[in-house]
C-alpha cells in the first residue's frame, strides 16, 4: 500500500475531525495516555505549517503529527502521532515520525525537540532519531505545555507528582549534542 506523507495544509483541515477521532479510539483502545484535542485545535497547527499527515493514494486520512514550540522556540515538541487502525503495520508511523522530526530541524534548527510518549514503538523510533530519556526537568518549564497534559487520562498522575513524573517518558534529542564528523581531508 501506498501513502504520501507530507506537510499539511489549508486542503486537509476536512480531516481535523477523523483525526480527532482517531486519537480518542487509540487512547481508549490500547489504553494509552494519549491528550485529546479539539478540531479547531488540529486545524490550527495545520493551517500554521505546523502539522505532517499520511493519505492513501485515494485521498483517505491514515496518519498524523503535528509540532509546537515551546520556551520561547527555544524547545519543539513532536505530539499528536497517530495512525489510523486499518493501516497499522505498514510502517508509516515511522514516516510520519520522520517526517515531524524533519519539519521540527527545518523551521527551528536550534532548538530542542521533545516527546512524551507511553508507547514503546514510539520511544523505539525516538531513540533512532537520536533522542535520550531524560526527566521532565530537562523539558520545557513552559506551563503552557503542561496544560496540554489536562486531555491525558493521567493527567491526575501528573499533577500529584507536581510536574516532576508520569507514565509517559520524557525524550530529547538538542541539536549541539549532534556534531558534525569532519573525515580527513575535508575543511
Amino acid at each position: 500500500m501506498e501513502f504520501n506523507v507530507i506537510v499539511a495544509d489549508e486542503s486537509h483541515l476536512v480531516y481535523a475531525d477523523s483525526i480527532c477521532k482517531e486519537i480518542e479510539e487509540s487512547a481508549k483502545e490500547n489504553k494509552l495516555g494519549l491528550a485529546r484535542r479539539t478540531p479547531e485545535y488540529i486545524s490550527a497547527k495545520i493551517e500554521s505549517g505546523k502539522a505532517v499527515i499520511a493519505l492513501t493514494e485515494d485521498g483517505e486520512f491514515a496518519g498524523f503529527s503535528y509540532i509546537e514550540t515551546w520556551g520561547g522556540k527555544s524547545f519543539v515538541a513532536n505530539s499528536g502521532l497517530i495512525v489510523a487502525c486499518k493501516f497499522r503495520g505498514h510502517g508509516l508511523a515511522k514516516r510520519i515520525k520522520e517526517q515531524t522530526f524533519i519539519l521540527s530541524r527545518l523551521r527551528f534548527p536550534d532548538a530542542k525537540i521533545f516527546s512524551l510518549t507511553t508507547g514503546s514503538a514510539v520511544m523505539k523510533m525516538n531513540y533512532e532519531f537520536g533522542f535520550r530519556p531524560v526527566p521532565y526537568g530537562e523539558l520545557t518549564d513552559d506551563p503552557e505545555f503542561w496544560k496540554g497534559c489536562e486531555g491525558c487520562s493521567n493527567f491526575d498522575i501528573l499533577t500529584r507528582n507536581e510536574y516532576r513524573l508520569c507514565l509517559c517518558t520524557g525524550l530529547l534529542y538538542d541539536p549541539k549534542e549532534h556534531l558534525t564528523i569532519h573525515h580527513p581531508g575535508e575543511k
